[in-house]
């Protein structure tokens, strides 16, 4: 029997357009546009609004756009994934009301959680859905609406944070394309450097706790820093050399769009060159799970069949990691 690989065969992305520039963040808190710049890279992002405006409402538009560009129908969908953060309420999840908004009823769907590195975890589960031969159609959302638990009376925070999701469909292929290898680990270390201090059932919402505005991201910017760097360039490295892949092999890095400074120190760990780097951090900040998806939709069209593609994210909990896949179609032909 010939092994299947599960492959990406299309993409949607959304980005809202309210726009949210280092100017706007100026004259909340006390920071500049040098500043911003110069520590994290980003010179705008987008802001989700509109009442009752959701997580779920973005990853509907990158579905919808995602189907019409590829032809797939709705109710050939098998497995619905939502990768995010932010999903529209604690229950029923995102993916639930992203399926039931897009037509996808044929579909089972389930959230997951995995903050910044989410859409890497989502793609290997979507991938091993594929891998078992049950499935032929898996799709993964993956975004948030990070502003709507940003602190913006937090100079240290506030200025990082967009909204945004992306869509990749997953289908079986027996070609050498597709996911090929994954690295995904977890450190608990990262609980207390990371978090959103209240809200879950540790510490469910009081007026204590919205008044000491712990319903929004607490991050210990150094500690992250430090070890965002190491583990988000370990994991690239590794994945390249169980794979023998050289710096000349690989044709694409796509890194968590976190802070730029980051981005470039896993660049030189691979020994790649910035061209070969997906960038748009600052055009939409960290939009945590969409930043990744958000780039490959942004690039498709300079992607052909066969380019080695490495992805790298790092995240609250803490979790982070790589995966290794063969992009399978050429992107100006979508």
């Amino acid at each position: 029997m010939d092994k299947i690989n599960a492959v990406i065969t299309g993409i949607g992305g959304f980005v809202p357009e309210d726009v949210l520039t280092n100017s706007d963040i100026s004259k909340m808190v006390d920071t500049s546009e040098e500043w911003i710049m110069t520590r994290v890279g980003i010179k705008e992002r987008r802001i989700l609004r509109g009442e009752g405006l959701g997580t779920s409402y973005m990853g509907i538009q990158a579905v919808n756009q995602l189907f019409k560009k590829t032809g797939v129908k709705p109710e050939e969908i098998e497995v619905l994934l939502c990768a995010t953060t932010t999903p529209d309420y604690h229950f029923p999840t995102s993916a639930s009301i992203i399926a039931y908004n897009t037509g996808c009823n044929n579909a089972f769907t389930f959230d997951v959680q995995g903050a910044c590195a989410g859409f890497l975890y989502a793609l290997e589960t979507g991938s091993n859905y594929i891998r078992s031969g049950r499935y032929k159609k898996v799709l993964i959302v993956a975004g948030d609406n990070m502003t709507s638990i940003t602190d913006y009376t937090d100079r240290t925070t506030c200025p990082l944070f967009g909204d945004a999701c992306g869509a990749v469909l997953l289908e079986p292929t027996t070609e050498d394309f597709g996911v090929i290898d994954t690295i995904l680990k977890t450190d608990g270390v990262g609980l207390p450097h990371l978090q959103m201090k209240a809200g879950g059932s540790a510490y469910p919402a009081t007026h204590e706790t919205i008044d000491n505005h712990q319903h929004y991201v607490y991050q210990e910017g150094k500690v992250v820093f430090k070890y965002a760097v190491s583990y988000m360039a370990d994991a690239s490295a590794e994945i390249m050399e169980r794979n023998s892949l050289t710096n000349e092999d690989v044709d694409w890095f796509v890194p968590h769009q976190a802070n730029l400074r980051i981005i470039d120190a896993a660049a030189k760990r691979m020994e790649l060159p910035i061209e070969k780097v997906m960038i748009n951090i600052e055009k939409y900040g960290n939009t945590s799970a969409g930043t990744i998806p958000i780039c490959l939709w942004e690039w498709e069209d300079k992607l052909k069949k066969g380019d080695n593609i490495i992805l790298a994210a790092f995240g609250a909990g803490f979790t982070w990691g790589s995966i290794y896949l063969k992009w399978g179609y050429d992107g100006k032909k979508a």
